[in-house]
């Protein structure tokens, strides 16, 4: 577990450092995290019907990674399980999600989504101010040319998803608004 963390971290600095220059892709860091996310979540038994079933990396509306994501988790796995991409139109056809990406085009409509999935054991992902306040799990907070990383542990905690203390490590730990 110690050399998966120290890949993840390498692979955010790698692109950290990028972000000096020109060749920043805001996505293509958060892609390698959504990715990366997979390595320190445990879902709860009966996530998946079968040993061998995908881990579901589910985009609701807009998908601002173009091809980014699908090509960085293409061949990956995680002992039996593969990865899928999927686009949602909404949350409706989430429950086959283990994690779910709801980017800044969907703004208007988060608190709704987040409001529909609260306490499926689904791994909820945003990169709007105060998503994981809001009700999401994890959220993305720009620093400049650096993702960092919010997360709702109570959240998280009611959704039955236990998230390794080297990735609360590297997060802001905060607590969801009433």
């Amino acid at each position: 577990m110690h050399f998966r963390l120290s890949l993840i971290l390498l692979a955010a600095g790698a692109l950290q450092l990028g972000a000096q220059g020109p060749a920043f892709d805001e996505y293509q860091v958060k892609a390698a995290f959504l990715y990366n996310f997979a390595k320190f979540v445990e879902w709860p038994p009966g996530t998946f019907a079968n040993a061998n079933d995908p881990i579901a990396i589910c985009i609701v509306g807009q998908n601002p990674f173009g091809s980014t994501l699908e090509d960085m988790v293409q061949g990956k796995t995680i002992g039996d399980h593969a990865f899928s991409v999927r686009r949602l139109p909404d949350t409706q056809q989430a429950s086959k999600c283990q994690i779910l990406f709801i980017g800044a085009a969907e703004s208007k409509r988060t608190r709704v989504l987040l409001e529909a999935l609260k306490g499926a054991a689904i791994l909820t992902v945003g990169e709007i101010d105060d998503f994981s306040a809001a009700g999401g799990i994890i959220g993305f907070r720009l620093e400049g040319t650096r993702v960092r990383l919010q997360i709702a542990l109570e959240t998280a905690e009611r959704a039955r998803l236990r998230i390794s203390s080297k990735l609360l490590g590297l997060a802001e730990i905060v607590k969801r608004q009433q």
